[in-house]
């Protein structure tokens, strides 16, 4: 035998070639290819039964996937297919994927348990042209910018002590409201704008003492409400360009165009609030306070903070775009402090008013608390334990966000026995949750009085998973501490003040339309009457 037949680990190969065996090699070498691939899958094979399934789901369409089907309605439809599919579903939307959650347990292994996977943001085309790049603390993912970001703003602008130090601006305006609606008494009110009017201004002192000006104030509260609302409509309506990013430059449903009107409208807007507050001058939207300037110190300090906060923020990224992250900042503070707000007071107001007996407990709680030779004062808050359960309530029924602000996972993980892969969308659904038969008794009814029986169990804080209007964990809302104080402050005083009627023949209905923040269907007007003792306590102070 020759060396090379005794060195070959294949020396029938060889002998095979030599003596013209009618098997060819190439024949022999795609055989042995063969048996390996076959060795291979069913390796993968064994690996991929013993990896967690994706959530079950709809079958969808080819390319399109679940698309055609989901209406402009998201949490209507997520709620139709949760009774199908239980506490978890997978919805294939074009090129991505969406996970929807309908259960409180699993809610927890998302915003507590594995809170740190799920803090990651994929905003889409609208949310990211609105918030100049996604540079602000709703939308923006995690990492130093963010981190510091929100330490900052919950630390200096949300603390108690910076909260309080304004209390006197949030009180001037709120009385100014009340002393205006006086003059308006019997006189049908759109509640959602006024308050929406009220919360801008609120703001707008805050911020440098200014507001809105008299004869103008109206018409911008009106355009602002127009504008927030369509931006509001656009974040949360689905888009192909989103689904599809090949496509996004054909921007075939013009949800970019539309974005960028609203958002121009919305940046000269807060222009106007940086020009004001850095250069020190008033513009023709607004106006200061009256024997009040620019020197306030209690009022530079918390505009200040703003102004400073975006040199203290790192990003190791890239250079920061500074005016456009102060920007962000504002239009989170400017748009989430009042559109979310004056929802809230909107659909509070129409279930008192559909439920005239809760409307005279709350009332009769404010009377007994206040009392009705004196107005509303913020320390009056925490005695009204019967107002702050119709509120709850109200978020129960009514959430603002009741699918929150999708998470994204920065790596694939299991929820549930369930694999979420990376970079798909999580939708907590906390619309169906906060109606799920399985955790709350008569659902579907407005009842203050379950949130009586043991006060602390559910907040605001989403310390329990089954009631989290607001999130939980990273990732809850950044401004809620403000947002909890005026929605208390502003539905006390109109309670307080006015008796509140439906104009004659008017049918209240509590239907909804579709939005990232969902509004009622139809405004709600209703006509207010003076109730406190005598015409002074009206007089703006």
């Amino acid at each position: 035998m020759s060396n090379r037949d005794s060195d070959s680990p294949w020396p029938w190969l060889w002998h095979a070639k030599e003596a013209n065996d009618a098997t060819p090699r190439a024949t022999t070498t795609l055989l042995v290819i063969a048996i390996a691939a076959l060795i291979f899958f069913a390796w993968f094979r064994r690996r991929k039964n013993t990896m967690a399934p994706l959530p079950p789901g709809p079958r969808g369409m080819p390319f399109l996937g679940y698309l055609p089907f989901l209406g402009t309605h998201l949490h209507r439809k997520f709620a139709e297919l949760a009774e199908t599919y239980g506490p978890i579903y997978k919805l294939r939307l074009g090129s991505k994927l969406y996970i929807v959650v309908n259960s409180a347990s699993l809610g927890k292994e998302i915003v507590r348990d594995q809170d740190m996977m799920f803090a990651n943001r994929d905003p889409n085309i609208a949310a990211t042209i609105a918030t100049y790049g996604a540079r602000d603390i709703t939308f923006s993912s995690q990492g130093p910018y963010w981190r510091s970001l929100r330490k900052l703003f919950i630390r200096q602008i949300m603390s108690n002590e910076s909260l309080d130090a304004c209390y006197d601006l949030r009180r001037q305006e709120v009385r100014k409201a009340l002393s205006d609606l006086y003059r308006r008494s019997g006189v049908p009110v759109d509640i959602g704008e006024f308050t929406l009017l009220l919360l801008i201004n609120v703001v707008m002192a805050m911020l440098w003492g200014g507001t809105l000006k008299g004869d103008k104030c109206k018409a911008m509260g009106a355009e602002f409400r127009k504008v927030v609302a369509r931006l509001m409509e656009l974040v949360g309506s689905p888009n192909v360009s989103d689904f599809f990013p090949a496509l996004a430059w054909l921007d075939l449903q013009g949800v970019e165009r539309d974005i960028k009107r609203v958002h121009q409208w919305l940046d000269d807007f807060i222009q106007s609030v940086v020009d004001c507050a850095t250069k020190g001058r008033t513009n023709e939207l607004f106006e200061q306070k009256e024997g009040e300037s620019k020197t306030n110190e209690q009022r530079k300090d918390f505009l200040q903070i703003f102004l400073d906060m975006e040199m203290e923020l790192e990003d190791d990224q890239s250079p920061m775009d500074k005016t456009g992250a102060l920007k962000a900042i504002l239009t989170d503070v400017i748009v989430g402090g009042t559109d979310t707000t004056a929802t809230m007071v909107e659909w509070v107001m129409a279930e008192l008013l559909q439920n005239q007996n809760l409307m005279n407990k709350a009332v009769h709680e404010l009377t007994e608390v206040v009392g009705e030779d004196k107005m509303v004062e913020e320390h009056h808050l925490p005695e009204l334990k019967y107002l702050n359960a119709v509120i709850k309530e109200a978020f129960r029924l009514h959430p603002a966000l009741p699918l929150l602000v999708p998470r994204t996972p920065h790596a694939s993980c299991v929820i549930g026995g369930y694999t979420i892969p990376k970079g798909s969308n999580i939708f907590l659904n906390m619309g169906y949750i906060h109606k799920d038969p399985k955790i709350w008794d008569k659902p579907s009814e407005f009842r203050p009085e379950r949130f009586l029986e043991d006060p602390h169990e559910y907040d605001l804080s989403g310390n329990n998973f089954t009631y989290m209007p607001f999130g939980s964990g990273r990732r809850i809302c950044a401004g809620l501490p403000l947002a909890e104080r005026m929605l208390k402050y502003v539905l006390a005083s109109l309670l307080h003040s006015f008796e509140w009627e439906l104009p004659r023949g008017a049918e209240l209905e509590l239907s909804d339309k579709s939005g990232i923040v969902v509004k009622k269907m139809n405004p709600l007007v209703a006509i207010p009457r003076p109730r406190l003792s005598t015409p002074e306590l009206y007089m703006s102070r």
